[in-house]
């Protein structure tokens, strides 16, 4: 964003053109736990059209679904179909905690029904308070567009429960940036990053060195960036890691209020682990 609290487009053009170099193979714009709920429904539709122009199809390009009614839910993903997304990350209904299992499975099959596309369901229930249990995720196995899972219950057992119920029906991923070697493991598919977006090149690296088996490399990169990867599992970790992003010279770290910028001594000591982390990088090798 701009300073003002405006999309800035051409930068996140430019940000996703770094992390596309640094070799993902896929991207998520529009997290329903970044700031996707600051935008406007007309400027979600618009962040989506241009990052669809500006990926140009070289990854498959998700948008994360942050409504909040199931109906508003629907028209987004149909929208996003019509426009071209490849696909979408789904969590239960924003700010809705509901202690009924049937009200999410409810809501997850309706948006299903309402898109052709591949969806990721995203389990995260420690700031939402929804969890989507490992007998959950079993009964919707029956839903051929649900693909993949996103795991963030900070639980590593999960991903083992989950192997053991459901097998290799969903493509699993963390989401839980300082738990992904732990959950490399145990047998993940892939790692939805966070801190990462402002250290791509690292990031890619030590994903590569986990799913070759290099663990003796993969261990030591992780614990370089271990400190940054904290900076993903705080309350604030949208200005933290946009500030991360500033610092590595990927583009701001304006957000959108009710978010405030970092001040004071809370902003010199995040500001202390980002620089520590950027003096102290590996050197990755270069991508082909």
């Amino acid at each position: 964003m701009h300073e003002d609290g405006s999309l800035d487009l051409a930068a996140t053009a430019r940000h996703a053109e770094a992390l596309i170099e640094s070799g993902i193979t896929g991207l998520i714009v529009l997290g329903s736990l970044g700031e996707n709920q600051m935008l406007t429904a007309e400027e979600k539709r618009l962040v989506m059209r241009e990052m669809i122009a500006a990926v140009k199809g070289r990854v498959p390009l998700l948008s994360g679904v942050a409504e909040t009614s199931c109906a508003e839910a629907c028209r987004y993903v149909r929208d996003g179909e019509a426009a071209g997304i490849d696909g979408f990350m789904l969590m239960p209904a924003m700010i809705y905690k509901t202690p009924d299992p049937a009200e999410t499975l409810a809501h997850f099959r309706a948006v299903a029904n309402a898109t052709g596309l591949p969806i990721m369901l995203y389990n995260n229930p420690i700031p939402y308070g929804n969890d989507v249990t490992p007998e959950m995720f079993a009964q919707l196995a029956d839903v051929k567009n649900f693909v993949a899972l996103k795991e963030s219950t900070g639980n590593t057992r999960r991903i083992t429960d989950l192997r053991n119920l459901v097998g290799d029906r969903y493509a699993i991923f963390t989401g839980v940036d300082d738990l992904v070697l732990e959950s490399a493991v145990l047998g993940i598919d892939g790692w939805v990053a966070g801190t990462g977006i402002a250290f791509p090149a690292q990031n890619q690296y030590l994903w590569d060195l986990m799913q070759a088996g290099e663990w003796a490399k993969a261990l030591e990169i992780y614990r370089w960036f271990t400190p940054l990867l904290h900076l993903d599992i705080h309350v604030k970790f949208v200005q933290y890691i946009k500030l991360c992003v500033q610092e590595a010279g990927l583009g701001r770290e304006w957000t959108r209020a009710p978010r405030l910028p970092l001040a004071g001594a809370e902003r010199e000591a995040v500001l202390k682990i980002i620089h520590d982390g950027i003096a102290a990088a590996p050197q990755t090798p270069r991508r082909r």
